[in-house]
């Protein structure tokens, strides 16, 4: 009797996995080169997490606006890369229109794969790592990498499926280490790189940062494709990314997040931030162009006393979809928090904003505003915005809200009276909006390619 009982809850549990073919297709592309016993259980664990799961539909509450039905539709496969021997030019594209002066180092990943020969991390300042996870001790790694999810309570990957999905496939790290008491005064530059000339694939790059106590240092992680090549802009891949960022006491991370897809591509990326006390974290985060994105940011508050700014920008057209959610844990006294997201939207498009606060009582006298404001370009466009506030603290400051705009009329006409004509003054206003998230960016070269970037998407 119990060896039937047994049978019968085996053959159950087996009807659980696999559940979705579309997943199970995804967890078949996974290769990995590091078989670390403890990696490797990690790996598994996420991977069987995802054989249990399915990809979310709209009938979920986070993910109701955001269909990924199209998502579903592409035969994925693996990208490949292979470096030649000029390491300055690969599949047609040059390296040298990527490559920003201001940075101390840089690391570059084609199609997820880490390529030394286009990184550079030369003549870093001491105190400072970058690399892939070789240049880490093991039990550093293991300290911090995938530990994000576990330390708010829940499974690897437990809350969101992309998540277990990418820490299954875990393999080319990017990671960035500062030590105790280290400045670094320029940017490090985190570059993926797409390239599908030879059909749809999947890249999962992960990103690892870790900034022990009073250090220092600002990062951009950005995400494109070959540009400059014809048809780049067609191209079709899917970018599922995972960064864990580790901000120790009295720490400060600039965190600037450049997302540059191309028109066919498929971004989901997930930001998970730890901040201890007397931390600050900034995010400077810029979506532009892709056919379906989505940027779920966490930030979890582990001491008091912690200063979080979170500033946005989406600029999407045609029929584009993108959507941002965030989190945000205050679970200690004293903590402030500025959240500014703007939208642009033009022609067909649809943009999603859910930003979410949780003020708890242990979190009194804490200081935190958001805002989401919106720019309509076309009657046809649409945003589906939802700033929520969750307090149970009694003594705290805190506000939130939203705004859908278009482009006023008095405005365009006095710009006209101004020798300015019609589609000047349209291109003028909508920079302007934009303008107020790019300059927080810390890199010249990175700003005046964004404006040229907005100007021409918005003009279409």
């Amino acid at each position: 009797m119990t060896s039937q009982i047994n049978v019968e809850m085996l053959n159950e549990a087996n009807l659980l996995l696999d559940r979705d073919g579309f997943l199970t297709g995804l967890l078949s592309q996974v290769t990995t080169n590091k078989n670390d016993g403890w990696l490797q259980d990690l790996r598994d664990g996420a991977a069987n997490w995802v054989r249990h799961s399915v990809i979310p539909n709209t009938r979920e509450e986070e993910w109701r606006f955001t269909d990924l039905s199209l998502l579903k539709q592409v035969d994925f496969k693996l990208g490949m890369f292979h470096v030649h021997n000029n390491v300055e030019t690969f599949h047609g594209t040059s390296l040298q229109s990527m490559i920003l002066p201001e940075v101390s180092g840089r690391l570059v990943f084609v199609n997820g794969v880490y390529s030394p020969n286009l990184s550079n991390t030369e003549n870093l300042p001491a105190g400072l790592i970058v690399g892939n996870l070789d240049v880490l001790p093991g039990e550093v790694v293991q300290e911090y990498l995938a530990q994000a999810d576990s330390l708010r309570g829940v499974a690897i990957g437990a809350k969101e499926v992309f998540t277990a999905l990418n820490t299954a496939a875990l393999n080319d790290v990017a990671v960035v280490w500062v030590g105790k008491n280290v400045v670094v005064e320029n940017p490090i530059h985190l570059l993926f790189i797409s390239v599908a000339a030879e059909g749809a694939i999947i890249s999962q790059p992960r990103c690892l940062v870790i900034a022990e106590g009073n250090s220092q240092v600002s990062l951009i992680e950005e995400y494109t494709n070959r540009r400059d090549t014809e048809n780049a802009e067609e191209e079709v891949y899917f970018n599922n990314g995972v960064t864990e960022i580790w901000v120790n006491e009295n720490a400060q991370v600039n965190h600037n997040r450049i997302v540059l897809e191309s028109d066919g591509a498929f971004h989901i990326g997930k930001t998970a931030v730890t901040q201890a006390r007397y931390s600050r974290y900034s995010c400077n985060a810029v979506t532009v162009g892709g056919k379906i994105s989505r940027h779920n940011l966490e930030i979890l508050q582990t001491g008091e006393q912690t200063e979080t700014t979170l500033n946005g920008l989406t600029v999407i057209a045609d029929k584009q979809l993108a959507d941002t959610h965030s989190v945000l844990s205050l679970n200690h006294p004293h903590g402030i928090s500025k959240q500014l997201h703007k939208c642009i939207i033009g022609d067909r498009a649809h943009g999603v904003f859910n930003g979410k606060i949780f003020v708890p009582k242990p979190a009194q006298l804490t200081d935190a505003s958001q805002l989401n404001r919106n720019l309509l370009l076309s009657s046809k466009s649409r945003i589906d915005t939802k700033p929520q506030l969750e307090i149970t603290a009694d003594n705290v400051k805190c506000a939130h809200g939203a705004t859908v705009s278009q482009l006023e009329d008095d405005e365009i006409f006095y710009l006209q009276s101004r020798g300015i004509n019609e589609t000047d003054a349209r291109k003028l206003l909508v920079n302007a909006f934009a303008t107020e998230i790019i300059n927080f960016i810390p890199v010249a070269a990175v700003r005046e390619s964004l404006l040229k970037t907005v100007t021409s998407l918005t003009n279409k």
